[in-house]
């Protein structure tokens, strides 16, 4: 799989732009705040439909403009899928593939799997389980369509149920609709803690290989679902707290307060884990991701990287690097020192500067 070009039309700072990529390694470089993160998030909602930093529609349109346009053509296994997104300031985004309108944004999930790896992913663990989820459903709603239905139907449930939760404080007589979205929040919640443990299951006997050899084999890692609750009790657990969730207006029980954990050794790293141990354990996770979701799509994923190299230290670079052959990559860096220093094979460079692209 390989995005062969990305056209940007009035987007962040971008007015108009095209560029075209090679299969390998493309390195985007420049000073910071030039726009170079812009074009890694422009072809992550191509194939997410949302940005990477959670910004909103008319956030990412450019200045004094009411839309803007994102085209991408990407390649996979022979076919070629064009991906059209209209955004606009007022209204909800328009996605086209192959110029065809499609209805839900989930359609477009599967046609482009990107791993994005930023240097704020290097803090996912130390960082609140809210993002540790994250994690978990932007690789799944990628791999798992059905996955991707049920908890879309699961986070619709749970915003009705905590709108009527505070209603309820208003209108007591509204309590006897509560079972009502119950029965539906077990029904979606059963089914996500499900799927959030055989995905975790079969990450783990990944990241364990992997982090061993960058610890250079002195760090067992081993990653673990922690669910709110477990599926077969989460009935009974919203009837325990229905009380409390009345009081404070919101449902306290559920996968929606997830979270996983991350043992080194016996010890958990977020609580006893140094920095360095962190971020090693990020980096294993985010390759492990990687020979996931081959397994899954038999097929590479591309690789977006933001800006990482700078953040980690030379033996973790070194590995980074050596891991990446085969799949294609685009690096976004202040300088290609790093590249030259360590003999990287770069197949395609761009200086980004204001809003520009100037093929090197």
């Amino acid at each position: 799989m390989i995005i062969k070009s990305v056209s940007l039309s009035d987007f962040r700072n971008y007015s108009n732009m095209e560029m075209e990529f090679d299969p390998g390694t493309n390195i985007l470089f420049g000073d910071n705040a030039q726009g170079k993160t812009n074009i890694l998030e422009s072809l992550y909602i191509s194939g997410t439909t949302k940005s990477h930093k959670g910004s909103r529609d008319k956030d990412m349109i450019r200045f004094d403009k009411e839309e803007a346009h994102i085209r991408t053509v990407v390649e996979k296994k022979g076919i070629e899928y064009q991906i059209d997104l209209h955004l606009k300031k007022n209204r909800s985004k328009g996605i086209a593939v192959n110029k065809v309108p499609i209805k839900k944004a989930s359609e477009l999930f599967g046609i482009l799997n990107i791993v994005f790896f930023s240097p704020e992913d290097l803090n996912i663990i130390k960082n609140g389980p809210s993002e540790r989820r994250r994690f978990l459903d932007f690789e799944l709603c990628q791999l798992d369509k059905i996955y991707l239905y049920d908890l879309t139907k699961y986070n619709k449930v749970l915003l009705q149920r905590n709108k009527l939760l505070k209603e309820i404080a208003f209108r007591p007589d509204l309590k006897s609709t509560l079972p009502v979205w119950e029965e539906q929040l077990v029904t979606y919640g059963k089914k996500i803690i499900s799927r959030r443990q055989k995905f975790v299951e079969e990450l783990n006997e990944i990241i364990h290989n992997i982090h061993l050899e960058i610890s250079g084999g002195k760090e067992n890692l081993v990653l673990s679902y922690v669910p709110d609750t477990p599926a077969d009790e989460l009935g009974e657990k919203l009837d325990q707290v229905r009380a409390k969730d009345m009081k404070l207006c919101t449902t306290c029980a559920g996968p929606h307060r997830d979270d996983l954990s991350f043992v080194i050794n016996g010890a958990d790293i977020r609580k006893f884990g140094s920095q360095g141990q962190q971020r090693t354990s990020a980096l294993s996770l985010k390759l492990s991701e990687i020979e996931l979701v081959k397994m899954v799509i038999h097929d590479t994923p591309v690789l977006l990287l933001d800006d990482v190299l700078s953040e980690l230290d030379s033996s973790r670079q070194n590995y980074l690097l050596n891991s990446i052959h085969n799949i294609q990559t685009i690096i976004t860096c202040t300088g290609l020192d790093e590249f030259v220093k360590n003999r990287f094979q770069i197949n395609k460079v761009f200086y980004i500067k204001n809003g520009t692209v100037e093929k090197q």
